[in-house]
């Protein structure tokens, strides 16, 4: 007989992992994922190419406006699937009417069929069949919440928070900075991701930001970028 202690199970009170959904959501939004996060940029690779961004403080002034822009927008989509306000069909009509550009909704709709990928083996006795066949990132992950029972406050806040870590991420590998001042950035901001979160869970969001879309149609247009977005 081996002496080798048992593993322990969960601590009285605590969940398990099938019934945790928040920490299962933010699992699934990892960029490391099939989602495939960490080929996207959100911009930042075109506006380090424009000269928009060259320092660590313009880093965190590009996250702070793509956190309060785009982030609160599809944020508030996200939310409202989740909390039921929202269906699929409709969703999709409001994403695509809130992303102005076309190389902006393809990047959505990568991600977007990443996270179906990943909902079907998570969810296999879920109906998906609404996100066929394509669908935004922030629709998916509203259902992926809906699915899970989480608030769309929090739906909300898992996509506002991956919006802003996968844009810190490519800045920091783009400019060469120093992975503790870009996690510094990341924390300092989190304060702002939840108050974004909150502002997108009361109702959808219209705010729109040119600079963002030209950054995201002249990638579209570069030789041989890095990263897709």
């Amino acid at each position: 007989m081996s002496d080798r202690p048992e593993p322990a199970g969960p601590a009285p009170g605590t969940q398990s992992p099938a019934h945790a959904p928040l920490a299962m959501m933010l699992s699934l939004a990892d960029s490391r994922l099939p989602v495939g996060g960490h080929v996207h940029s959100g911009g930042v690779e075109q506006a380090i190419a424009d000269g928009f961004i060259r320092t660590a403080d313009e880093l965190a002034g590009f996250l702070y406006r793509r956190v309060t822009t785009s982030g609160l927008v599809t944020g508030s989509i996200a939310a409202a699937v989740a909390d039921g306000r929202l269906d699929v069909a409709a969703a999709q009509r409001e994403t695509d009417a809130r992303t102005p550009s076309a190389a902006a909704r393809k990047a959505s709709l990568a991600q977007g069929r990443g996270m179906v990928r990943l909902a079907r083996r998570m969810f296999p006795d879920h109906d998906w069949s609404a996100h066929r066949p394509a669908t935004h990132l922030p629709v998916i992950s509203g259902s992926i919440g809906a699915a899970s029972s989480l608030s769309g406050f929090h739906t909300a806040l898992v996509l506002v928070y991956t919006t802003m870590s996968g844009s810190a991420t490519a800045g920091q590998r783009l400019l060469a900075l120093d992975p503790a001042d870009v996690a510094i950035m990341i924390a300092e901001l989190g304060a702002e991701c939840e108050r974004v979160a909150a502002q997108a869970a009361v109702g959808l969001a219209d705010l729109s930001d040119p600079v963002l879309d030209v950054f995201a149609e002249r990638h579209e247009r570069q030789p041989m970028p890095l990263f897709m977005s």
